[in-house]
């Protein structure tokens, strides 16, 4: 489909998008990590929160899913919408929701506004992670072809990372343990908003918006022989991160012994930040040479992380966490390269939807099922259980990549004989 206008556009107004203004494309890779460290940000306070509350496990697996609920449904109901109302309009929107969330967080005093809060959350983050996206791609520098995948892929590990160990941080060590980290967030909330008045708009208004409403998951034709490879080592990666996420600090420090807050962020630093470094030092890389080592290295590490579970050794965990962490970021890398790579610029926003909702079903599904799986089987088992099913899926989708290395090399050689 070709994305020219039927009416010539005057240079002027074809360059403003190859040039974008001076701050402009770190700024909106700014609001992507801002939009990704408050979804983080709670990680660290569940445990508070059921200590103050007095609610079980699968109550907290419920809030958790109230979250997903929310982002899954922003992904397939509004996940396009930016793509004809225009960038700046959904964000704007985004930031206003994000913005009621966390007035809700910082007002709560029971479970019940605490999951309202996540649902509106996780509608806000929904909308605002695949418009950020589009239009960070909208804005690549024309001398810097890839950045943009670049940025999509580390900016959303780098925002897990930085929420949930400030969040720790100021948990621990900071007054108001359960309204502090909220506080800040809204005000950053505010800035995010001057900045989104301030940047330029780069998808032009165009008709269907309230078709585009209507929930689908499609994937076009001319994007399955680059995407359906690198769905399993995606579901992977963000199964594992989502159980970090979710049952992390428990097992800090129910496992190991670990009782600070603080310790519940650095579990998701390690795992979130190391992954955003893996995708600072492999960005030159070729995106398809790092899904076979991306998936060797997420399982090695959860299995190393498994053995210091069960050995009850910090210090192997932390390794094998640190090596997953390796294989998450060139996991990340590889198949947000991908998407940002082959998106045509037309279909970006609901380019990027599918791969927010691949990744976010991967993220979600593990950590609700491990969720439940504690509060049946208790957390050392559920922990065991959830880990060795990521194992299991990280070396298919490593047997998979290799077997399509394979019929590729193949079918290179055969026209030469």
């Amino acid at each position: 489909m070709s994305v020219q206008s039927a009416a010539p556009t005057p240079p002027a107004l074809g360059d403003l998008h190859r040039v974008p203004p001076k701050g402009a494309f770190p700024a909106v890779a700014a609001l992507l990590v801002l939009f990704l460290a408050a979804s983080s940000a709670p990680s660290p306070l569940y445990a508070l929160y059921q200590q103050q509350w007095q609610f079980t496990a699968w109550v907290l697996t419920v809030v958790f899913a109230l979250y997903v609920v929310g982002l899954l449904g922003s992904l397939l109901v509004i996940g396009a919408l930016s793509d004809h109302l225009g960038r700046r309009p959904v964000l704007a929107a985004a930031i206003g929701l994000e913005m009621v969330a966390l007035i809700l967080f910082l007002s709560a005093g029971n479970v019940f506004v605490l999951a309202i809060a996540r649902v509106l959350q996780g509608i806000a983050t929904g909308a605002a992670t695949t418009t950020l996206s589009a239009t960070i791609v909208d804005l690549e520098p024309s001398h810097a072809r890839g950045r943009a995948g670049v940025i999509t892929s580390v900016a959303p590990l780098t925002g897990l990372a930085l929420g949930a160990l400030g969040s720790g941080a100021l948990v621990q060590f900071g007054p108001a343990p359960t309204r502090l980290i909220y506080a800040l967030l809204l005000g950053a909330m505010v800035l995010a908003a001057v900045v989104v008045a301030l940047i330029p708009e780069t998808s032009p208004r165009r008709p269907g918006a309230v078709a585009s409403l209507r929930p689908r998951v499609a994937m076009p034709a001319y994007l399955r022989a680059d995407i359906v490879p690198v769905v399993p080592a995606m579901i992977a990666g963000w199964g594992l991160a989502g159980l970090y996420l979710s049952l992390g600090p428990s097992v800090a420090a129910e496992l190991l012994g670990l009782h600070s807050h603080l310790v519940g962020g650095v579990v998701v630093m390690l795992l979130a930040g190391t992954g955003a470094l893996a995708i600072a030092l492999l960005r030159s890389r070729p995106t398809t040479s790092l899904l076979a080592p991306s998936s060797a290295l997420l399982g090695l590490g959860t299995l190393i992380s498994l053995a210091g579970t069960a050995g009850n050794l910090t210090w192997l965990a932390a390794v094998g966490t640190v090596v997953a962490g390796l294989g998450f970021g060139a996991s990340v890398l590889a198949t947000f390269g991908t998407f940002a790579r082959i998106a045509k610029p037309h279909e970006r926003s609901a380019i990027f939807a599918l791969a927010n909702i691949i990744g976010y079903l991967g993220n979600s599904v593990p950590a609700v099922l491990g969720g439940i799986a504690v509060t049946t089987l208790g957390l050392r088992t559920a922990t065991e259980i959830s880990g060795l099913a990521i194992v299991v899926l990280t070396f298919s989708a490593l047997a998979l990549r290799l077997n399509q290395m394979r019929v590729q090399r193949r079918a290179v050689v055969t026209p030469s004989r």
